[in-house]
């Protein structure tokens, strides 16, 4: 089995190598290829480079995004961090820790009564000890509070004695950290708003510290009262890049707490009331529309039933993100953002800015590229045009060749076989008035490998003069670019179509037709060139010059030159080259190595179909027949026959087909030499061989309208294998 999987495996390679070759010949060709090729490397090399350059933009993009939230993180956390440094000094001030104690107490023991406590004496130490820092320190008011939230003193009388449930986990947080700075809320009291119109629902914000008493007992909390706006919002507009770049504060509702740059536009929207001071900080929710607004499209649920932003939904459960890739924000427009989760002041911080404007040379550029990507795909399909225009009209000057049946000095009289690669006329030199047989490259297939075998099987063939080769008498190629080659015309019958019509033929014509072949491949042999696809349908047996019975050897469009590298671009090495019935056991398993011996071995196997009939072996598939030749040794035609032949022709034939190409005869002339030494090689002569084509010319003259090339029939000008390479 080594052998078979040697055979599978170069056949394997051969054709990968023949695709390979063929894919180069199209491109050589076809050249409108090229310009395809190129437009689909740019555009490969066009989207990488895209591809690159995005994923670098986005990853400037995060990195700004990052640093710019960084900034504005930390700014708000130096800010809340002095704000409660503030709250935690008033609230340490030996004045301010006696009044808290007092108001404490008469609050403790008057239980529900806290008439004594608006009018003690203490409050107004307390307004006096806080005074110069809330005016200092640009603080609107303070509110002092017990452990029960109850409203112990406060810039606003009115409000001593009421307890701030609402604000029981501000308390709490205070009691555990010592001093917290309130996100914004909405008060309750009245208070000037921006216009100065007194309004509830203003957003307030508290600086809030421990008051204890002097033994060190909490005695409550002190909340220094701060505009939201003068710092907090402030501190958050700073790093707004670009024209639409915004970085806001928002709570674990999703509800914006500082406010928005798109104030107006969210008013426009009807996102926020016009009323009043028309602000969007404690107004905006956000939630995902679905829809981009500023469109004017509108969404398909209430804002209620609309899901928080992608941003806020991560922020909202405590997770730190960001997102380059676009999604949308509570206008609908998408943007890229990164944000964080600020645990310890219970707020988030995000920060935006819209993809258009992020990625806006990065869209210049994606422009220009789909651009110039466009240009070059126009060219390309004006050259592709162009070439196939230029190439019907060549390819329709070439058939317009062949319909006039015009070819240079020849006229072509009738079409005798098309094969795979070529096409066999019978003409006349206009000249010379000789029939000639010409064959020609088919103008659909004409390639520079079909060019480069058509030249190199003339060129060899021109090598040979022995009167049993095929004479070439002229090459060319019109100016439509039809290649052609003229050879003599051979009016006869070719050893396959022989046996088929007529079955195994005597003893003494075998020895007679074989010993003319052996005359020409000896010649062949003698300049080193191997025919490598000896087969009966590459002989031809004619009448010429009187004799008949003349053996012609043709196509060496296989030949090879022994030695010789120039063939190695034409047939790949390790193809199996040649007919698998009539090939060498050398010629399956190292084609590459095979010399005349192997002529020998092919010319015995047609000896034997001659004889008996039939081939050497037969087998259901390429691969067995090759492993029979490597393998089997061959029957003896007696056997095959079941009738005796003589000795001698057996043997001789016998060696011939020996495997190993040393047992065989190390010549053809050897060959000849031994065939001529056989007891019946006289008995065929020319008598014989003139009565037997006077008997069969009426049965091969209505053959000649059915001869064809490409397959073995009947044939009246044989000339195999006009255009197929003999590879396997």
């Amino acid at each position: 089995m080594e052998t078979l999987s040697k055979i599978i495996a170069r056949t394997g390679a051969s054709r990968v190598r023949k695709g390979l070759s063929q894919g180069l010949g199209l491109l050589r060709q076809h050249l409108w290829v090229w310009p395809l090729l190129a437009a689909a490397m740019m555009a490969v090399a066009g989207l990488t480079i895209r591809h690159s350059v995005e994923m670098a933009a986005q990853e400037e993009m995060k990195a700004g995004l990052l640093a710019l939230l960084k900034s504005n993180v930390e700014a708000l956390k130096i800010w809340s961090e002095t704000e409660q440094a503030q709250a935690v000094a008033a609230a340490s001030e030996p004045e301010v820790r006696r009044a808290a104690s007092e108001l404490a107490r008469l609050a403790s023991s008057n239980a529900g009564d806290f008439n004594a406590l608006a009018q003690s004496s203490a409050q107004e130490e307390l307004r006096t000890a806080l005074r110069p820092i809330l005016s200092r320190k640009h603080f609107a008011g303070y509110v002092l509070v017990n452990k029960d939230v109850v409203v112990l003193s406060a810039d606003r009388p009115e409000l001593v004695g009421q307890q701030r449930t609402t604000n029981y986990d501000l308390m709490t947080h205070t009691l555990e950290r010592g001093s917290i700075v309130t996100p914004p809320f909405p008060t309750a009291l009245l208070l000037r708003d921006s216009d100065g119109q007194m309004r509830a629902g203003q957003p307030t914000m508290f600086a809030l510290a421990v008051v204890r008493d002097l033994t060190g007992d909490v005695v409550g909390a002190l909340g220094l009262r701060i505009k939201p706006n003068e710092d907090f919002v402030r501190i958050l507009q700073i790093g707004q890049p670009g024209e639409t770049g915004e970085t806001y504060a928002f709570d674990s509702k999703g509800l914006m707490l500082s406010e928005s740059r798109f104030t107006k536009d969210l008013i426009r929207l009807g996102l926020i009331s016009d009323q009043g001071a028309g602000r969007s900080q404690l107004a905006v929710e956000l939630r995902d529309p679905g829809v981009d607004l500023t469109k004017g499209r509108h969404p398909t649920k209430p804002r209620s039933e609309q899901p928080l932003t992608l941003m806020a939904a991560s922020a909202t459960s405590g997770k730190d993100g960001v997102n380059v890739e676009g999604y949308r924000d509570y206008r609908g427009v998408p943007v890229v953002g990164a944000w964080t989760w600020l645990k310890d002041h219970d707020l988030g911080i995000a920060t935006e800015k819209d993809v258009a404007e992020a990625y806006r040379s990065l869209y210049i550029l994606r422009r220009a590229f789909w651009g110039m990507f466009g240009l070059l795909a126009a060219s390309s399909m004006v050259i592709l045009l162009f070439t196939l225009t230029t190439a019907r009209l060549h390819k329709a000057a070439q058939h317009a060749v062949l319909e006039a049946k015009e070819l240079g000095q020849y006229q072509l009289e009738e079409k005798l076989g098309e094969g795979g690669m070529g096409v066999v006329y019978r003409g006349r030199h206009r000249m010379l008035r000789r029939p000639t047989a010409i064959k020609l490259l088919h103008p659909d297939k004409t390639t520079d490998d079909t060019i480069a075998r058509f030249e190199r099987e003339v060129q060899l063939t021109c090598q040979l003069n022995h009167p049993n080769t095929i004479a070439i008498y002229d090459y060319g190629r019109t100016p439509e670019g039809i290649f052609y080659y003229a050879m003599e015309f051979l009016s006869g019958i070719n050893l396959d179509t022989l046996v088929v019509r007529y079955g195994p033929q005597p003893e003494s014509r075998v020895i007679y037709i074989l010993r003319q072949v052996c005359g020409s491949l000896a010649e062949a042999h003698e300049i080193c060139l191997v025919h490598r696809d000896i087969k009966p349908a590459n002989i031809v047996l004619s009448s010429r010059g009187g004799e008949s019975d003349v053996a012609k050897v043709l196509d060496f469009g296989l030949v090879k030159a022994i030695d010789s590298k120039k063939e190695s671009s034409l047939t790949s090495a390790g193809a199996v080259i040649g007919t698998p019935l009539y090939m060498s056991p050398e010629a399956v398993e190292s084609p590459e190595r095979v010399d005349g011996r192997s002529d020998i071995y092919s010319l015995a196997a047609v000896g034997y179909f001659l004889l008996t009939g039939t081939p050497p072996f037969e087998g259901k598939s390429v691969i067995e027949i090759c492993m029979h030749h490597s393998r089997t040794p061959p029957q003896k035609p007696s056997e095959r026959l079941r009738r005796p032949v003589s000795t001698d022709l057996e043997a001789v034939l016998l060696k011939g087909l020996a495997k190993n190409p040393h047992d065989r005869f190390q010549s053809a002339r050897e060959f000849a030499d031994a065939l001529a030494a056989c007891v019946s090689a006289a008995d065929w002569n020319s008598r014989k061989a003139d009565f037997w084509w006077q008997s069969i010319t009426v049965g091969v003259k209505s053959s000649v309208s059915s001869a064809t090339t490409g397959i073995n029939e009947a044939q009246t000008v044989v000339l195999a294998a006009l255009s197929g390479d003999g590879t396997t």
